[in-house]
């Protein structure tokens, strides 16, 4: 039997999505090939968006919204929102990455996020991210992904250190080997670029060269087509080569790099444009349709993008009252009307009436650590997307949320689970507590069931995706209609 077409799918884009930003080209690469247009936060949306129509928007080149139009619109009425996360734990290149050591070159990188560390080890390792690189007076960015194996971590044998646990030293213990630090590899500054004369622009910082191998920038600036001199700075992460892949017996499991949390950000990717995918799907629609993907999550959401700025609700705020003041004329046309009162109290009445699903992978249950499960929660692969629950609030899902995802599963004939962590174990959270709270917006927590969350290869169900992506189809087709069904003040 073939696997899912979905996971398929999902495969390649998490092939082709090494770095938040190449998750958000990839991400808008499908948004426009389904109709939807590119829109600028630093524009005016006033002439731009229309009911009906179906919009994207990106920040940073590392976060995207995207959103349809309901013909129905009008100021005040709810947003269905799906949000994930575009990153995942990885190491980043140092500002100053040059190191040698005992004749290896090597490469000074820093820990992003709560990775397990030790997963890196003897992988084959690449970096990828973006460049800023000048072109005449401007400086544009490029993304790279060197897809050869250019470094490695290597462990250090048993014969040399016998222990019982590994758990490396991230400042010392963590630095990849590029080469060997031979003559033609080990070149200064001043062999790439000719001195500075006084002619030449002062450089208020140390040249590329100075601070990264010469042989790095070379590999780079081959990639981009592009002179070392051209490269003003860079933001590059280092990944693992090896693909993702359909695996298992009978094709039952993805075994992959960043599921958590490219698995979320492709279902609601995919979730919006299929409820989109009818022309006909908005005609009858009073909501706006949502997907956002917020970079940062895994350092806190702290960042001008993640999903403790201001992106979200400015979005919505603008949204609000913009559309909702066109009303259909006899021959079809929008023109402006004014409807008196409404936009002083437009956005928080859409708040109250919108719901977000925060949507961020979960724990499926471990074959050999099943004790470290609450005993009659155990997410299984396969079995349907996850439900995610904490007394706590380090989720923030509640009844009424349970009530509305259950019956958008009904409606789309998917399974699924629920979930709660041991009383005596520490749970995770995700960008929906945060935003519920900045918001005063109804949430819940869920996700697909995966293993190995953190590692730097992890294992999800084949099936799982595509419930997800109907699951989210269905929840943006029916919210308008549910919401006031499952209203509790």
């Amino acid at each position: 039997m073939a696997p899912p077409k979905a996971a398929l799918d999902f495969v390649d884009f998490v092939n082709d999505s090494p770095t938040p930003y190449h998750a958000t080209q990839c991400a808008a690469e499908r948004f426009e090939k389904a109709g939807f247009k590119l829109i600028r936060e630093r524009d005016s949306w006033a002439s731009t968006i229309q009911p009906g129509g179906k919009y994207y928007l990106t920040r940073n080149g590392s976060s995207i919204v995207a959103f349809a139009v309901g013909r129905k619109w009008r100021p005040g009425n709810p947003v269905a929102i799906v949000g994930a996360h575009t990153d995942s734990c990885c190491l980043r290149l140092k500002p100053v990455s040059k190191k040698t050591n005992v004749g290896y070159l090597q490469v000074g990188v820093e820990a992003y996020g709560g990775g397990i560390w030790h997963s890196w080890f003897d992988r084959d390792l690449s970096i990828a991210g973006r460049v800023l690189v000048k072109e005449g007076d401007n400086f544009v960015q490029k993304l790279i992904k060197i897809d050869k194996p250019l470094l490695r971590i290597p462990t250090l044998a048993i014969h040399l250190h016998r222990q019982s646990s590994f758990d490396p030293n991230k400042e010392s213990e963590l630095f990849p080997i590029a080469g060997l630090a031979e003559a033609e590899l080990n070149k200064s500054a001043g062999d790439d670029a000719p001195a500075q004369t006084e002619e030449e622009d002062f450089k208020p910082l140390a040249n590329m060269a100075e601070r990264h191998h010469p042989a790095v920038l070379d590999v780079i600036a081959a990639e981009l087509n592009a002179k070392v001199t051209d490269i003003v700075d860079f933001e590059l992460v280092l990944y693992d080569t090896q693909k993702s892949c359909i695996g298992g017996l009978k094709d039952e499991l993805i075994f992959s790099p960043r599921l958590d949390n490219l698995g979320m950000t492709y279902c609601s990717v995919m979730g919006l444009i299929s409820s989109v995918r009818n022309n006909d799907s908005l005609n009858e629609d009073s909501t706006i349709r949502m997907t956002v993907c917020f970079d940062h999550e895994e350092i806190g959401s702290q960042s001008a993008q993640g999903a403790h700025s201001n992106l979200l609700p400015a979005v919505i705020r603008r949204l609000s009252s913009l559309p909702g003041n066109r009303d259909a004329s006899s021959d079809g046309s929008y023109e402006a009307v004014h409807h008196e009162g409404e936009e002083s109290t437009a956005y928080e009445q859409t708040l109250s009436r919108s719901f977000l699903v925060s949507a961020d992978m979960a724990h499926a249950v471990h074959p050999n650590y099943a004790g470290k499960y609450e005993s009659s929660h155990q997410p299984a692969m396969n079995k349907g997307t996850v439900i995610k629950i904490n007394a706590n609030q380090r989720y923030a899902t509640n009844s009424p949320g349970i009530v509305l995802v259950q019956e958008c599963a009904r409606l789309a004939g998917v399974p699924l689970q629920l979930f709660v962590v041991r009383n005596d174990s520490p749970c995770g959270s995700t960008i929906g507590p945060g935003l519920a709270a900045r918001l005063g917006m109804r949430t819940l927590d869920l996700g697909n069931p995966q293993l190995s969350m953190h590692s730097i290869r992890e294992t999800g169900g084949s099936a799982d995706v595509e419930f997800a992506v109907k699951l989210f189809d269905e929840f943006f087709s029916s919210y308008g209609r549910l919401e006031s069904k499952i209203l509790v003040d």
